[in-house]
């Protein structure tokens, strides 16, 4: 293996906290709707731009993205805790010299937002966001750019994610798949079978053939 690439909901950090927030805030401003989490999660797939616009009914979509994002951004330090072992899987993948890169379907603005709180901005050779593609997950789209990028095959590939759109991307898109159980208080399940399950952050360098 040569390339790492990680979604990042999810499986390099525990957003979903922050993202509900955001969410419901702009959906009780905007349209008087209380959403629940497994409602904001039925409509996961689009960025958070493109969720405000399928399924807003208020005509100021413009608005309604700016609060989501000042919402995002005034409470991801309270709800979105640093994880000093992703920091330190990051580095170990990048000292053993792996290409290492991001394929989300968050938008730039919000993932520019975590990756500075989450001081992880400089680990990243290639970083594809919902911004970047024309078909989200589980579509392969942002995975094969990814590739394209770095100038790797997908023997060459593993992706990593914590949802079933996660592994079926990689799946469609030839590379191997992790499916990630790793951070805490978060524990995703899984329909479609991913290539290796990974329960520590120490799995994945083992599953990668590394001591």
């Amino acid at each position: 293996m040569k390339a790492i690439l990680f979604d990042f909901d999810g499986t390099l950090a525990n957003t979903l906290p922050v993202c509900f927030k955001a969410f419901q805030e702009v959906f009780e401003k905007f349209d008087e709707r209380e959403l629940t989490n497994e409602d904001i999660k039925s409509m996961f797939g689009p960025s958070e731009t493109g969720i405000i616009r399928e399924n807003l009914k208020h005509v100021e979509s413009s608005s309604a993205i700016e609060l989501y994002y000042k919402v995002y951004a005034e409470n991801h330090n309270k709800l979105v805790p640093q994880s000093l072992e992703m920091i330190e899987l990051l580095r170990d993948l990048k000292c053993k010299g792996y290409q290492v890169g991001i394929v989300t379907g968050k938008a730039q603005r919000s993932l520019t937002v975590s990756l500075e709180a989450l001081h992880m901005t400089s680990y990243f050779d290639v970083v594809i966001t919902g911004d970047d593609v024309t078909y989200a997950k589980p579509h392969p789209e942002g995975i094969q750019e990814a590739m394209k990028k770095l100038g790797v095959t997908k023997e060459d590939t593993v992706y990593l994610g914590d949802s079933d759109a996660d592994i079926l991307a990689g799946h469609d898109a030839g590379v191997r798949t992790v499916g990630v159980h790793w951070l805490p208080d978060y524990r995703p399940t899984f329909s479609q079978k991913p290539d290796v399950l990974c329960y520590r952050t120490s799995q994945l360098l083992t599953s990668l053939g590394e001591e």
